[in-house]
């Protein structure tokens, strides 16, 4: 059995955004339901989705471990996986962890951009790398089967956190800097050093990390795609496409703004034009998952590495990550 996964999306959920991962295929999807919300607030998130489980039952179901994947491809759902793009939803408090992978989270942010109480993220001018706090939450995180991502922090934290995680982390959204150099993008170093500890790195379409933005062209996603699984091994790689889908552009501000800022930060975007870019032609909804499969047999993927790179590799990822560690004896 194959599987399409996709891990990452930020969606303004709908029946019409449910229907079309049915259209598309898709198995399961990873989504973001913290960006700077507390821990009360990201409860209210959870609430919402619970509700959203009950009004579509034949469309969407729950994800806590790989298992949840194999069931919805058979009922033929998409099986939804929570992930937080910071580490907000715990606040200060280190025991939060083992409660929100209780509640279902899979994947947490160490940063979002900024410096955090973790780490330090990718906009900002230095990089001292992982904080006291943040080594320890590393360890927690490990315990309880909370995956470590790195897709908004530096260099330095996202080396560190790779090589002191005693489990593999992922960078869930993101693209090669050599490809396209954006902040948002990670050297070459970043991913051997996330790869090389067993970690997964999802290929994003979000326009800003795509070369030619909006105009990037199927082909030249492929080849980036080709290059870097030659580099580093095609196993450690999927897709993370960080689909905005249907959300107002005022919802940007949120995104990278929080509360921390009164003045609005555009991030890789232009002040003239600061809502969310347009897609490429090639990738608009879930229904265009089989546009990048066939991109990848164009270019000469053989069908073992294709299945993984649309899912199969995180499938396996999910397997081995998702679970609490043995106690030892």
């Amino acid at each position: 059995m194959t599987y399409r996964i996709d891990c990452l999306q930020y969606a303004n959920w709908s029946e019409k955004v449910f229907r079309q991962m049915r259209e598309g295929g898709v198995d399961a999807v990873h989504v973001t339901i913290a960006y700077h919300e507390t821990f009360r607030e990201t409860v209210l998130n959870f609430e919402a989705w619970n509700r959203w489980f009950e009004q579509f039952p034949s469309l969407i179901m729950k994800g806590q471990w790989a298992s949840d994947i194999e069931r919805a491809k058979i009922e033929g759902k998409t099986a939804i996986f929570f992930g937080f793009q910071n580490p907000s939803p715990m606040e200060d408090d280190i025991g939060l962890i083992e409660i929100l992978h209780t509640l279902g989270a899979r994947f947490m942010q160490l940063t979002y951009n900024n410096q955090s109480l973790l780490a330090t993220g990718c906009y900002e001018a230095e990089d001292p790398g992982l904080t006291r706090m943040g080594r320890q939450v590393i360890k927690e995180m490990n315990r309880v089967g909370l995956v470590i991502d790195m897709s908004h922090s530096a260099d330095r934290s996202t080396i560190e956190a790779a090589d002191l995680s005693e489990r593999p982390i992922a960078i869930t959204h993101a693209n090669p800097y050599f490809w396209q150099p954006a902040l948002r993008n990670k050297r070459d170093e970043v991913i051997r050093a996330v790869t090389q500890n067993g970690g997964m790195m999802g290929f994003s379409l979000y326009p800003h990390h795509l070369k030619g933005k909006s105009d990037c062209t199927l082909e030249s996603f492929c080849e980036m795609t080709a290059d870097a699984c030659g580099k580093f091994g095609v196993e450690n790689f999927g897709i993370g496409s960080d689909l905005c889908q249907d959300h107002p552009d005022s919802v940007v501000e949120w995104m990278r703004v929080g509360r921390w800022s009164k003045e609005i930060d555009y991030g890789e975007g232009s002040a003239s034009a600061p809502g969310f870019p347009q897609m490429p032609t090639w990738f608009n909804d879930n229904r265009d998952f089989k546009n990048i499969e066939e991109g990848l047999r164009a270019k000469g993927f053989s069908q073992k590495e294709v299945a993984g790179l649309m899912g199969d590799n995180w499938f396996l990822f999910f397997r081995d990550n998702f679970t609490p560690q043995a106690a030892s004896s």
